[in-house]
């Protein structure tokens, strides 16, 4: 199992640090195409206290490629592989939403090209979604604290009890 993880990690990430790469490259065509729905994510985005400045459709689409190169280098390399995934597939949502809207193409073959490549991305989120929850065939770090604490909770009725 583990020369699958080894040889599937990189597979995955390879589309998202290979799109990541392009976004921040292209970031200006992209955030044209991405207006639709960055201006609607606008809002909640000026509203979060954490960012230091409010972020235009230029600057979402090179924080997204960012996450996407940086994500997608952690899971292929293996490091912190469950959070690298989370996040990816986090990012891809925006990237679909705002780079495969299908429904709104009037020429059939665009309409078809990129519901494919919409239909490619929710595939893509469910092999995310996978590697965000696996453990390697260890316990789950709930787990492990839920065993923890019985075991602290039995030696402490031990040290009561003597």
């Amino acid at each position: 199992m583990a020369l699958v993880r080894r040889i599937a990690r990189p597979m995955l990430s390879s589309m998202f640090v290979s799109g990541g790469i392009n976004s921040l490259k292209n970031a200006d065509y992209l955030a044209k195409r991405a207006e639709p729905v960055t201006e609607k994510v606008e809002p909640a985005v000026d509203m979060a206290s954490w960012l230091p400045v409010a972020l235009d459709s230029k600057q979402m689409v090179q924080l997204n490629g960012a996450v996407h190169v940086v994500g997608g280098a952690l899971l292929a390399m293996g490091k912190a592989p469950r959070l690298a995934a989370l996040a990816l597939a986090v990012s891809l949502v925006p990237t679909t939403a705002a780079g495969h809207r299908f429904w709104e193409e009037s020429d059939p073959q665009q309409r078809s090209n990129q519901r494919v490549h919409f239909l490619k991305n929710v595939s893509m989120m469910g092999g995310l979604l996978l590697a965000a929850v696996d453990t390697e065939g260890k316990p789950s770090i709930a787990w492990r604290a839920k065993r923890q604490a019985g075991l602290a909770k039995q030696q402490a009725s031990k040290l009561t009890s003597s």
